[in-house]
């Protein structure tokens, strides 16, 4: 099984700029990531983007769905910012059919060591690889299908918007 990733940036990517206080990007953290982890998966790359999500437009969640429309992968991992996250799956849900997509990110950049990026990008890998064909958001060692998942912004953790489903 070959497993598509797309990065698009958010706070997964960002890097800390020590003299200006900012946080910037200049590329994926995701080749030494997945070297660290010691991959052995069969992973194909592609960064689409490196933006901030609450700076994503419909234009580039179109660049991401005719990506995942395009590509002869039926599993693929997508590397977003948490604020507009559930934007963007909603907006594939509409789009992309058939296959296994993943969204997963980061609330501390990976660069500042102490990030979940690295246990989330784990769990993505392993539930893109088992759950059937839908769009799902994974954050937090848990897995939310797009149409029932939050930002719980106050804890700062993704949660079911209805614990029933």
């Amino acid at each position: 099984m070959t497993i598509r990733v797309f990065a698009t940036g958010g706070t997964f990517d960002k890097e800390y700029d020590y003299i200006h206080g900012t946080l910037y990007f200049t590329s994926t953290q995701l080749p030494g990531m997945f070297r660290q982890g010691r991959s052995t998966l069969d992973i194909k790359l592609k960064t689409l983007m490196m933006k901030d999500s609450l700076d994503m437009t419909d234009e580039d969640r179109e660049i991401i769905a005719q990506n995942c429309t395009d590509c002869t992968e039926k599993h693929i991992l997508i590397t977003h910012g948490t604020d507009t996250m559930d934007l963007t799956a909603r907006y594939l849900a509409e789009r992309v059919k058939d296959k296994t997509v993943v969204l997963t990110g980061a609330m501390v950049p990976y660069s500042f060591g102490s990030s979940d990026g690295f246990f989330n990008l784990g769990s993505a890998l392993a539930f893109v690889q088992t759950l059937p064909p839908n769009i799902y958001v994974v954050m937090n060692g848990q897995h939310f299908l797009w149409n029932n998942v939050r930002k719980n912004r106050e804890h700062g953790l993704f949660e079911k918007i209805n614990e029933n489903e």
